[in-house]
């Protein structure tokens, strides 16, 4: 009787994924049987997370990761193949989110953003591209926006890192794509979550209003569909560039903002 060799689960990094729409990612791979890295500068809310995952019975490890600082993306993914041995997914979901008047714009909130939204994506992305040309495969998801795309005088810091996160996906796909690595993008829409809610406070803010209730009823309006989307469905959305899509898609950005972002 010959024997097999079992199918190894794959293992998936993904940043910023103790809350958001991180945490419903784990949460979504976790029921596929992936197993995790979870990467988040806040320990406590990471472990948490964990615990849920680990319903699924899957493996889960979390890693407190300041991507911010200059060395944090290459150490995450250094750290993460010490403890799995290999990496399959890399979910590049953390981000920082500053709303400041065109005219008042600041150096010190434009590095900020830099350094987590553009440069850690970047590295992150191209150090675990790195392994995964040697294990000959791989797939990377980068989270966007429809501000990439769009003229936001308040939000101009993070609607340009988002273009920058658009350029990193075309240029990391189209270096990895012989080798078996496919990098992609989800661009969600208005989303229920902290950075959210931390943004939309701000803007009602800058633009002089107080009614914050009326404001998010006049934002919504404008999403062509009628509604907010859940985090729970965009991550299924990253679950199936990370683990359905066909091999032959890469260097494509997966627009789920209910007609926001319209290609």
């Amino acid at each position: 009787m010959s024997s097999s060799t079992p199918i190894q689960a794959p293992v998936a990094l993904i940043t910023g994924g103790a809350h958001g729409l991180g945490q419903a990612t784990c949460m979504a791979l976790a029921q596929r049987n992936v197993n995790l890295v979870i990467a988040d500068i806040d320990a406590t809310a990471a472990q948490e997370t964990a615990v849920v995952c680990r319903q699924s019975g899957v493996v889960v490890h979390c890693l407190q990761t300041d991507l911010a600082s200059a060395e944090g993306p290459s150490d995450m993914i250094n750290e993460a193949l010490a403890v799995c041995e290999r990496l399959d997914i890399l979910v590049n979901n953390a981000a920082y989110a500053i709303a400041e008047p065109f005219l008042d714009m600041t150096a010190n909130e434009w590095d900020r953003v830099y350094a987590l939204n553009i440069r850690a994506v970047a590295l992150a992305t191209a150090a675990a591209g790195r392994m995964m040309c040697q294990q000959g495969s791989g797939r990377i998801i980068n989270i966007t926006s429809p501000a990439s795309r769009m003229a936001l005088p308040n939000y101009t810091a993070y609607a340009a890192s988002k273009a920058a996160v658009d350029a990193i996906t075309r240029a990391g796909a189209l270096a990895m794509a012989a080798n078996g690595v496919r990098v992609n993008s989800v661009a969600p829409g208005m989303m229920d979550t902290a950075l959210q809610d931390k943004s939309e406070r701000e803007l009602l803010a800058i633009e002089g209003r107080d009614d914050l209730n009326t404001y998010l009823d006049e934002r919504t309006a404008r999403i062509p569909v009628g509604h907010r989307i859940s985090t729970a469905d965009v991550a299924a959305a990253v679950v199936y560039l990370a683990l359905d899509a066909s091999e032959y898609v890469t260097a494509e950005r997966l627009n789920i903002s209910g007609g926001l972002d319209r290609d």
